[in-house]
């Protein structure tokens, strides 16, 4: 019976492992990457603009920055990226939505703690904090909106 259990265990690991192999997949990597680099520049120029200029709070001004940014990946990353085109649009949007929902949670956490509890200024915070959302809004994307 242990056996089973170790087999069950590895079987996810040697599927990451496979799919490393496979030089299409790190395509999409790059190309998400460059989809992600240009979210990550309106996400903050929408940013820097609300919170600079327009003096709103950073927390509304990250869910906006990240309203303009999402629209703009969803775009780029269906057609593009992940070449899912032929796909259901309303169906992949909703999976991207809730996926991008989830990394914003995590985003806007990290943002708070970067501001409130490291002291670091609004703008590098939130470019700290959407970089790190971006491994998860990856993997979320690839093995569930687009697949």
């Amino acid at each position: 019976m242990h056996e089973d259990a170790t087999a069950v265990e590895i079987r996810p690991h040697l599927r990451l492992l496979h799919g490393m192999r496979r030089p299409a997949n790190w395509l999409q990597l790059v190309r998400f990457g460059l989809v992600g680099g240009v979210g990550f520049v309106v996400n903050l120029a929408v940013y820097a603009l609300l919170v600079h200029f327009a003096g709103v709070d950073y927390h509304v001004a990250a869910v906006v920055a990240w309203l303009v940014a999402v629209m703009n990946n969803f775009v780029l990353n269906r057609h593009w990226t992940f070449d899912a085109g032929e796909g259901r649009a309303h169906f992949q949007a909703m999976r991207f939505l809730v996926v991008s929902l989830v990394a914003l949670g995590m985003s806007l956490l990290l943002l708070t703690l970067f501001v409130e509890d490291a002291g670091i200024a609004k703008v590098p915070a939130q470019a700290l904090a959407v970089a790190a959302s971006m491994p998860l809004n990856f993997l979320g994307n690839k093995l569930w909106s687009f697949r």
